[in-house]
């Protein structure tokens, strides 16, 4: 069956001082309807550019975006600025990652829900307000009749995060896109934000693309997995997958940092030096660098997304060997 959402080759850059910065090189998604793909990596990974090109929001130029991109197998890449704003707008919806920068602070948040509706939906002024205290309702706003007059800066992060998520799903998108939505909110705050998404996401059946660098987030809601590293995928499979035994040993690092109530280590682990410069990218794996499994192999040539059991896939020389020392 056709995916919902197909991203090919997706290959992005920018002008740079000493030539092009490769942000995101030959990504590939894919995303069904009803379910949702965890893009996961740290940050510099390239998960926003790879979704603000989805999202079709970046400036080209100075960005160069190549590949594909299709919603229910039609191209948007190749459409004319104007029907991808529309495509953008209507059927693809975003909740960004700062919530008091996305929204207009001169403006009250029933204000900006209510010029949405009327511009794309062609409502009366009376039925755009109404629809916007029923959207402010929606996303569990407390007295949504008296809070659509409020402004941004009258709202908690999190209230103000469920302002974004009412306008994300205004226009009743068929993919929301999710990037880092529960970024600088407490636990109980990012809990809450979170199964409202999922909440929204089973009424309407729509897919969801969350970008996160948040190992709990994607264990709790997330269907499948694909881990971003120096603008590409290096392992995708289901959740389950991905945490019972990865099969690169960037995820088996981002794991084992991960905070766990039964180790008693004195020091949580950290995956060694940094994530490489976009602009100089080393030969060979990207990760060769940081890898505790380097061999003189990884340090030559770069290793292709290889199919593995069980539909999952892994840009690893040694693939194999890692999931089976990471199933054990």
């Amino acid at each position: 069956m056709e995916p919902l959402l197909k991203v090919t080759d997706l290959r992005v850059s920018f002008p740079g001082p000493s030539g092009p910065v490769h942000a995101v090189n030959g990504v590939g998604l894919e995303l069904a309807a009803g379910r949702t793909l965890a893009l996961l990596g740290e940050s510099g990974s390239g998960k926003s550019v790879t979704a603000q090109a989805v999202m079709g929001i970046l400036d080209v130029p100075p960005a160069r975006v190549a590949g594909s991109v299709t919603l229910r197998g039609r191209e948007l890449l190749t459409l004319s600025p104007r029907d991808r704003d529309r495509v953008s707008g209507e059927e693809i919806g975003m909740v960004f990652q700062d919530a008091m920068a996305a929204l207009n602070p001169v403006f009250s948040v029933g204000d900006q829900i209510t010029e949405l509706l009327r511009v794309r939906r062609g409502m009366s002024r009376a039925d755009a307000r109404r629809r916007a205290v029923e959207l402010l309702d929606r996303v569990r706003i407390p007295a949504p009749a008296n809070r659509v007059k409020d402004y941004p800066h009258q709202f908690s992060g999190g209230m103000r995060q469920r302002v974004m998520i009412a306008l994300a799903i205004a226009l009743e998108p068929a993919v929301l896109i999710a990037d880092e939505p529960t970024t600088a909110l407490d636990v109980t705050v990012q809990a809450q934000v979170m199964e409202l998404i999922a909440e929204i996401q089973r009424d309407s059946g729509m897919g969801l693309l969350l970008i996160t660098h948040d190992l709990g987030v994607v264990a709790e809601v997330a269907d499948d997995v694909a881990v971003m590293y120096a603008g590409r995928i290096v392992e995708r499979g289901t959740v389950e997958q991905i945490f019972d035994g990865p099969a690169h040993p960037y995820t088996e690092g981002l794991l084992a940092s991960m905070p766990r109530v039964d180790r008693t280590d004195e020091e949580l682990y950290a995956i060694p030096g940094a994530p490489p410069n976009p602009a100089r990218l080393p030969t060979g794996c990207p990760f060769h660098l940081r890898c505790h499994r380097v061999t003189p192999e990884c340090r030559s040539d770069l290793p292709a997304l290889e199919p593995l059991p069980a539909h999952r896939a892994s840009a690893c020389h040694h693939r194999t060997e890692v999931l089976h020392a990471t199933q054990r």
